[in-house]
């Protein structure tokens, strides 16, 4: 930290604050904080935008995409699935997995398009 990125006097906006205050005492920030530490592992990413860009795969092909072992990939998608965050279903012995809704997509493909816009200006 510098001097440079802190207020130099200290100043309360009582109504700004207060507002903000109201709002997240009606909100679960923990839920939300459990998804975006899902999607911090990188592997967990590399399988959530999978799921993004091809709607739906079975466990070998998630393995084969994210260069895991069946096991792991396993392991990573019931992570997902226990949050929310994918879905499942079984169709004989292959078990394909999907993300559970579209606001779960939207929310890996504004990630992926920031990290685009953030690394085209020289930073990441």
């Amino acid at each position: 930290m510098t001097q440079h990125d802190i207020c130099e006097v200290a100043s309360v906006d009582k109504e700004k604050v207060e507002r903000v205050k109201q709002k997240l005492q009606r909100q679960s920030t923990d839920g939300v904080a459990k998804i975006f530490k899902a999607l911090s592992d990188d592997t967990r990413m590399k399988i959530a935008y999978a799921l993004a860009v091809e709607n739906e795969l079975c466990v070998c092909d998630v393995a084969n995409i994210a260069g895991s072992s069946i096991a792991t990939a396993s392991h990573h998608l019931r992570t997902l699935r226990n949050l929310g965050i994918a879905k499942f279903r079984k169709e004989g012995k292959l078990v394909y997995y999907s993300l559970d809704d579209d606001h779960v997509k939207q929310l890996i493909e504004i990630a992926f398009a920031h990290h685009e816009e953030v690394a085209g200006r020289g930073r990441s």
